[in-house]
């Protein structure tokens, strides 16, 4: 009896790593496919996905704040904070495109300036929502319900399985999207030969501007998603990006599945390491995981970056 006890034990563990993993690679995936997105495209390498982040966090918080004042039902509140959230995330991608891809992108040493650009908008960016909302946490109400279900002596909250299922639904509508539609495969031309692509007709500042609203898009969602956990605040978005980045590295720049091959090693790494150990070795152990994959993978898991540009 003591030993199933412990077997017991054992597998409810392991399923909330398993759980707590697949939530992180939902969340942080989304953010690492925007970067992703926009390098394969347009060359960028967007520092500025903080910024996004944030912008649609804050924007599903006020939208959620009114519609809990105006008594919203929660079905309401629920599909409206998510695509605020979205919006306000596109919006945000629009305006850094507008500052940092329209002006540069015929220029000399694009990809360096636009770096900077964005590094710039991403510190700046900080500040200006410190001023607005002021350094205090901004909770987004649960969009999923309190509940939870008890699987195998674990319980999963309904915000993990919403976060897991709705991030999978938009990964597969971008996926169906870029496959079937004028305009995704237009996008996805620009990722194989941006000079050819150009050379057919394709515009290449629509066609940038698209994939930042996109991307946009997919950071705002992730921001609701992980506002069910943590709070919003100008700082919010410092971690997101700097784990989509080193998602996006591992998984190789341009490629959805490596991208999201490597958000499921890097959320399997941090809940383990956070469970077994301690929350402040997360980042060791994500950059230590990073650096073996380049080593053994130079080129990431999906193995695209700079030779399928040029």
């Amino acid at each position: 009896m003591f030993r199933l006890r412990l077997r017991e034990i054992g597998r409810g563990a392991m399923l909330d790593v398993l759980l707590s993993s697949l939530v992180l690679a939902s969340v942080y995936g989304l953010v690492a496919i925007g970067i992703s997105l926009t390098w394969a495209s347009i060359g960028m390498l967007n520092l500025a996905q903080g910024f996004i982040f944030t912008a649609g966090g804050y924007a599903a918080y006020l939208s959620s704040q009114a519609l809990v004042n105006a008594g919203a039902p929660t079905p309401v509140l629920s599909v409206v904070t998510v695509l605020s959230g979205m919006a306000g995330g596109a919006i945000a991608g629009l305006a850094v495109g507008a500052v940092t891809f329209l002006p540069l992108q015929d220029r000399e040493n694009f990809k360096t300036r636009a770096l900077i650009a964005t590094l710039a908008i991403s510190l700046i960016g900080t500040q200006i929502w410190l001023l607005i909302f002021g350094p205090q946490s901004k909770p987004i109400p649960p969009i999923f319900g309190d509940g939870r279900v008890e699987v195998a002596g674990s319980g999963v909250t309904y915000g993990q399985l919403g976060a897991i299922v709705v991030a999978a639904l938009m990964l597969s509508a971008v996926i169906a999207w870029m496959r079937s539609s004028r305009s995704g495969l237009q996008m996805r031309a620009m990722m194989m030969n941006p000079l050819g692509a150009a050379v057919v007709g394709v515009s290449v500042r629509v066609t940038g501007m698209r994939v930042l609203a996109i991307s946009g898009a997919l950071t705002g969602l992730s921001a609701v998603l992980l506002g069910q956990v943590f709070f919003v605040s100008p700082t919010s978005g410092v971690q997101p990006l700097t784990v989509g980045l080193i998602i996006s590295l591992a998984g190789g720049l341009g490629s959805i599945p490596g991208t999201v091959a490597a958000a499921g090693l890097m959320g399997l790494a941090e809940a383990l390491t956070a469970r077994y150990t301690s929350q402040a070795y997360v980042p060791f152990a994500l950059f230590a995981l990073v650096v073996a994959i380049l080593l053994i993978r130079p080129r990431g898991l999906g193995g695209l970056l700079e030779d399928v540009r040029e």
